[in-house]
């Protein structure tokens, strides 16, 4: 049985609606009720329940960037002067405002972040990293690779 930090468990029919969920957001709770063979009250119940524990965290579109405008994904590896509380916080104070970053994710290793990015274009990249990354206080070094291709690309979690 999957638990959570709180020490609640998943059975299976949670771990189900989690898979569901995962993979269509969309469905109405009756669709949902059907697919687990459960009463729609009861289905709801349950995703109430995975909502109040901490399990399911927002529901969201996801929506193809391509087809509005942003062809272009870079991921950025940056290493911080100093590592210090309050310079950490300031970095990512100003990341959390830069809507251009998907991601940031703090690492082990040569370099303290990792970012995703989506541009429009190869200039944006430039405006962004010379006018929006290199002002941040305490900035060392910047790495950037440029996604050729998406191979894969899942939001999904393995509920098992």
């Amino acid at each position: 049985m999957l638990k959570n930090s709180h020490g609640e468990g998943l059975d299976e029919i949670d771990k189900e609606l989690l898979r569901i969920l995962q993979e269509d957001a969309h469905l109405t709770n009756v669709e949902i009720a059907r697919k687990i063979n459960l009463s729609p009250p009861a289905t709801h119940a349950r995703i109430r329940s995975l909502e109040q524990r901490g399990y399911i965290r927002q529901y969201t579109v996801l929506v193809n960037r391509e087809m509005v405008g942003y062809d272009l994904v870079c991921f950025m590896l940056i290493s911080l002067q100093v590592h210090q509380y309050e310079m950490i916080e300031k970095f990512r104070a100003a990341v959390r405002k830069l809507p251009e970053v998907l991601e940031c994710h703090h690492l082990t290793g040569d370099y303290d972040y990792l970012l995703k990015v989506a541009f429009r274009t190869h200039k944006d990249v430039e405006r962004f990293v010379v006018d929006r990354l290199m002002p941040i206080p305490g900035m060392a070094r910047i790495h950037t690779s440029l996604v050729l291709t998406e191979v894969k690309y899942s939001t999904a979690l393995p509920i098992e």
